[in-house]
């Protein structure tokens, strides 16, 4: 039987809010009964996209979370509406009935991940359906994936091993958003943004000249990670845990190794460390 979920790869997002245009447009003005009522002009489409800035100035990155309903196994939503108005399909796509949920405002508060909204005009709870009218008329992926040019998005069918979202699954280091919860969403993701370290590397005795290829090291005493500077002789180390203590040493032929202890309770930009000739 078919288990619909979905893989977001945050390192591919490049922010062109393609997926967003391409829900609000499915959605504004169009009922899609028994499934969805049509989303107000004036109302934010069902898939948020969250802009994430990390890093410590000048060294900063921006990425950008997709967030749509998470599809949940064990759905807290349910438990806040009558009987049959949120429901899950034997696809595992969870939906809000349009007519039996009406009035029900106390379904929106009811998710943890803030994705259902509530439409004043229609009187009802409001959340992304994975385009489901889509799905029964033969399409392959809801609006959002198809739009998406960077292969971000990944739709498919959880239960079956030939599918490509099965094999990233099983392959890839995949999360989900807030574990915590424990609502077992059928949305993973890759790249969730987490701490960083970054810095530049400069050598005492030619500062005039960017320390290209410098080896730095980074353990936190039970597992270690290399790269080298770039040429401009910066390095960042990322998908760091929080609040962990990292051993982070700079090593170069000709100069004194430089250690540096740091604890990732933010993103850190150490600025220069610099090596002293031996």
């Amino acid at each position: 039987m078919t288990r619909y979920g979905m893989l977001i790869d945050i390192n591919k997002c490049n922010g062109c809010y393609n997926c967003f245009l391409a829900c609000k447009d499915e959605f504004t003005g169009n009922d899609y009964p028994p499934f969805s009522l049509a989303l107000p002009e004036a109302s934010k489409p069902w898939l948020k996209v969250k802009e994430i800035e990390r890093g410590r100035c000048p060294k900063v990155k921006v990425d950008y979370l997709p967030v749509p309903c998470q599809q949940c196994d064990t759905t807290p939503c349910t438990e806040k509406s009558p009987e049959g108005a949120v429901y899950m399909r034997d696809d595992g796509i969870v939906i809000i009935d349009p007519e039996k949920a009406r009035g029900c405002k106390e379904i929106v508060n009811s998710c943890p991940y803030r994705v259902i909204s509530w439409n004043e005009e229609k009187d009802v709870a409001q959340k992304c359906t994975f385009c489901a009218h889509l799905l029964d008329q033969g399409w392959k992926e809801p609006r959002c994936v198809e739009a998406c040019p960077s292969g971000a998005l990944v739709f498919g069918d959880l239960d079956d091993p030939d599918s490509r979202l099965s094999g990233i699954c099983k392959q890839a280091s995949v999360e989900t958003l807030s574990p915590e919860f424990n609502s077992s969403p059928k949305v993973f993701y890759l790249g969730l943004p987490k701490k960083m370290i970054a810095g530049e590397v400069v050598l005492a005795d030619k500062q005039d000249v960017c320390a290209e290829n410098v080896e730095v090291a980074i353990n936190d005493g039970s597992a270690g990670r290399t790269t080298k500077t770039d040429y401009l002789g910066d390095f960042v180390f990322e998908g760091l845990e929080s609040n962990y203590l990292y051993t982070l040493q700079a090593v170069q032929p000709g100069y004194k190794k430089k250690e540096v202890q740091v604890k990732t309770s933010t993103d850190v930009n150490l600025g220069e460390i610099v090596l002293e000739p031996e």
